[in-house]
């Protein structure tokens, strides 16, 4: 099956705004039972038009939920999941620029069934279009644990604003996933494995995988109506052509901030042995 790429910011946005898929892609993810998914946020780099780039947030995408999810105790909890997909390397205090605002964010909830405005616990989640060199897996999950600092042990008691002043996170690697499918987290992965091109801009792919169950052809489905769809094939180009120009466009203020460096230093030193 011929698909689009879900790397593309374009392709990745139209998968997750279809609520089935985004709450199948993010409860496999979390390896939780999600019963509720709200979409607070799809964030794009684009105009309504797909014309105007803003180079300060081109980087990172970003898409924010309001989960509900059922513990394992069977009661439920609220959750403010913030997804952040970068291509590139990418200066770490962008993503903590995101982070800052979300821990000011209220969201309204149910309390006894009156409506009240609070803070929710925070899950982030990171989807990387590269490696981080020292962990070799496509997906980590960096889980908290309350210990008692006097006699070491694990407390299993959870309090609100621990909760709500520390977060888990999920980090997953596209470069590292490999078509070995053995869980079902690594079948939702297998969408993003970076091979199989049949185009020369890494757009569209074969998907060469067994489909296994229903929610994996949702995801399959719109991933191959997103690479046979004009429109959206136009998107993406449009997309494509503006991270290009982005990219060349950074890599010459780069060389320019160089050459400026350089020439400081350089100056610096003369003025220094004139002296």
């Amino acid at each position: 099956m011929v698909i689009a790429n879900p790397l593309s910011d374009t392709v990745f946005k139209l998968l997750m705004s279809d609520n089935r898929i985004a709450r199948f892609f993010i409860q496999t993810l979390l390896d939780e039972t999600i019963t509720e998914l709200e979409v607070k946020q799809l964030e794009l780099v684009y105009d309504k038009d797909g014309n105007t780039i803003m180079p300060a947030s081109f980087a990172i995408f970003r898409l924010d939920y309001v989960a509900t999810i059922k513990l394992a105790t069977g009661d439920y909890k609220k959750v403010l999941i913030e997804i952040l997909k970068a291509k590139n390397v990418t200066d770490i205090m962008s993503f903590r620029n995101y982070l800052d605002k979300h821990y000011m964010r209220k969201e309204e909830v149910f309390v006894k069934g009156i409506p009240k405005y609070s803070i929710l616990p925070i899950v982030t989640i990171y989807i990387l279009g590269y490696k981080l060199p020292e962990i070799d897996t496509p997906a980590v999950k960096v889980s908290r644990q309350y210990i008692n600092q006097i006699n070491h042990q694990v407390i299993t008691q959870k309090n609100e604003f621990i909760e709500k002043l520390t977060h888990d996170s999920y980090i997953v690697q596209i470069p590292r996933i490999d078509g070995k499918i053995q869980t079902s987290l690594e079948q939702v992965l297998s969408f993003f494995e970076q091979k199989y091109y049949i185009d020369d801009a890494g757009m569209l792919k074969e998907y060469p995988y067994p489909i296994v169950d229903e929610d994996m052809k949702l995801i399959a489905d719109a991933l191959h109506y997103a690479g046979l769809d004009p429109i959206k094939r136009r998107m993406i180009e449009t997309e494509n052509e503006a991270y290009r120009v982005y990219l060349a466009t950074t890599k010459e203020l780069q060389e320019k901030l160089d050459i400026e460096q350089k020439a400081r230093l350089a100056a610096e030193k003369n003025s220094s042995g004139d002296a």
